[in-house]
């Protein structure tokens, strides 16, 4: 396509910003034929995204939490060694099963929705208290003592970083409320 084909194949416009929080306006390309079936999947999915997104990482935080805590209950959980390494001076016939019941009733409090900034801001403290096994158990934590290299355990822990994070993206967007979509779009 020769150059001024395509400048007439495309029309430039401006859209209003997709959040209110943004103030300019966007230049935009609308394109023709394929390149605009694409332009208007992304666009959908990327609404789709905004709209379930933070309902599936709140029920995909949720699960994981009652998941975790059900396994502690039960004393099916893979991490006891690691748990009684990290608090040497508790029994873990006591730790495990309040670890567990703490896990799930955070599971369930994140899954129902109510208070939610307060409960993800539990749960990320309670996340953030996994990190003490670096400082108590560190051959748990590292291979051959080296800090660069991640035992199963470390990674098990380091994953959280992921889940604290979650949690705080869900407290921000709780604390600003709902994305309002402009009607222009």
């Amino acid at each position: 396509m020769s150059p001024t084909q395509e400048r007439s194949a495309t029309t430039t416009g401006t859209l209003s910003p997709p959040s209110p929080h943004v103030t300019e306006q966007v230049e935009v390309r609308s394109r023709t034929g394929p390149g605009r079936q694409v332009d208007v999947l992304l666009n959908r999915l990327t609404d789709a995204g905004q709209s379930y997104g933070p309902v599936a990482l709140r029920l995909s935080l949720a699960l994981v939490f009652v998941w975790f805590g059900v396994l502690k209950l039960t004393g099916d959980t893979p991490v006891d060694a690691l748990i009684g390494a990290t608090l040497p001076f508790l029994s873990t016939d006591i730790t495990l099963p309040v670890l567990g019941f703490v896990e799930v009733v955070l599971g369930l409090a994140v899954a129902v929705g109510k208070a939610p900034r307060v409960v993800l801001l539990v749960l990320a403290g309670h996340l953030a208290g996994t990190f003490l096994s670096f400082v108590t158990a560190p051959e748990f934590m590292f291979d051959r003592g080296n800090p660069l290299l991640l035992t199963a355990d470390g990674e098990f822990v380091i994953k959280n970083l992921v889940l604290i994070s979650a949690a705080l993206v869900l407290i921000a967007r709780g604390a600003r409320g709902p994305r309002v979509r402009s009607a222009s779009r």
